[in-house]
């Protein structure tokens, strides 16, 4: 399902909506970047002009999710996060995007309201002061780890009470090092 959603070749156009896959995007304000898997540009005359397009397009990202609509706004957040980067870049409002769950085969509207992009601000800048302090936080298992795709990297269940210090003294004594 990604796989095509990210295929930055494509381009694909349907009467007065473009669509884009696989587009870079990136916030100076935020200091974050991403890539959206799709952004759909319909043309509208309350929109931004696009280099090489005729006319006013709106945008709207459209993120790919594999599972279906979770109570939590993880993949809400994620959606807005790349409408603010898409805003700034295109100097144009985004009002709305579009979530997209594989295993139901449907696709949820998300509206941008001002609590989502606040909460988007509130995490970046969250995330840059743990970055700025050296700091990574520990994991908080939960279910929805089975379905995450960091899974891989972070290694949740791997997780032990002792600290690094302890495992690398556990571990290191003896080796003579």
């Amino acid at each position: 399902m990604h796989q095509r959603a990210h295929d930055e070749t494509s381009r694909e156009r349907r009467g007065d909506l473009l669509i884009v896959r696989g587009l870079a995007v990136h916030s100076n304000r935020l200091r974050i970047s991403g890539k959206c898997d799709v952004v759909e540009f319909r043309q509208d005359d309350d929109g931004c002009e696009l280099a090489g397009e005729a006319g006013c397009w709106k945008a709207a990202p459209v993120e790919y999710k594999r599972g279906k609509s979770k109570s939590i706004d993880a993949d809400r957040l994620q959606l807005c996060a790349q409408a603010m980067c898409l805003e700034e870049m295109l100097c144009s409002d985004i009002g709305v995007g579009y979530l997209f769950y594989g295993k139901t085969r449907s696709r949820e509207m998300v509206r941008f309201s001002k609590d989502l992009r606040d909460a988007v601000a509130d995490i970046v800048a969250e995330m840059h002061a743990l970055f700025s302090r050296g700091h990574t936080p520990s994991p908080r298992p939960s279910k929805t780890c089975r379905s995450c795709s960091l899974l891989g990297v972070c290694l949740p269940s791997s997780l032990s009470k002792r600290s690094v210090a302890r495992y690398m003294d556990e571990h290191l004594a003896g080796d003579g090092v």
